[in-house]
C-alpha cells in the first residue's frame, strides 16, 4: 500500500462492509467478489483493472438496484480514485 492508494483502498474496505452486511444472493456474491478484485488492483496500481472493475461494479449496483447507502459508498471510492489520479472510466464523464 502507498499513500497514493491508502485512502481508496480504505473506501474499497468500506463499500465491501456494506455488502457484506446485505442479505446472500448470487448477485451480491458476484458484486462482493468485483469489489474484492478491485481492491487487488487498487493495491497492484493496475490500471486497466481499475477501470474494468469499476465499470464491472457499477453496472452491477445497477442491475441489482442501486442501494443508495452502497452507491454513495462507490461514489466516493471513485472521488478518492480520481484524485489520487487513477482514471476510472474509459470515456469523459458527462
Amino acid at each position: 500500500m502507498s499513500e497514493r492508494t491508502e485512502k481508496a483502498l480504505a473506501r474499497t474496505d468500506e463499500l465491501l462492509t456494506a455488502l457484506n452486511t446485505r442479505p446472500r444472493s448470487s448477485e451480491n456474491d458476484a458484486l462482493v467478489g468485483d469489489v474484492t478484485a478491485l481492491r487487488r488492483a487498487i493495491a497492484a496500481f493496475h490500471m486497466e483493472g481499475i477501470r474494468f472493475r469499476m465499470y464491472s461494479t457499477d453496472r452491477a449496483l445497477t442491475q441489482t438496484g442501486n442501494d443508495p447507502v452502497v452507491r454513495e459508498l462507490y461514489e466516493r471510492l471513485r472521488q478518492e480514485l480520481e484524485a489520487a489520479g487513477f482514471h476510472t472510466r474509459s470515456h469523459t464523464a458527462p
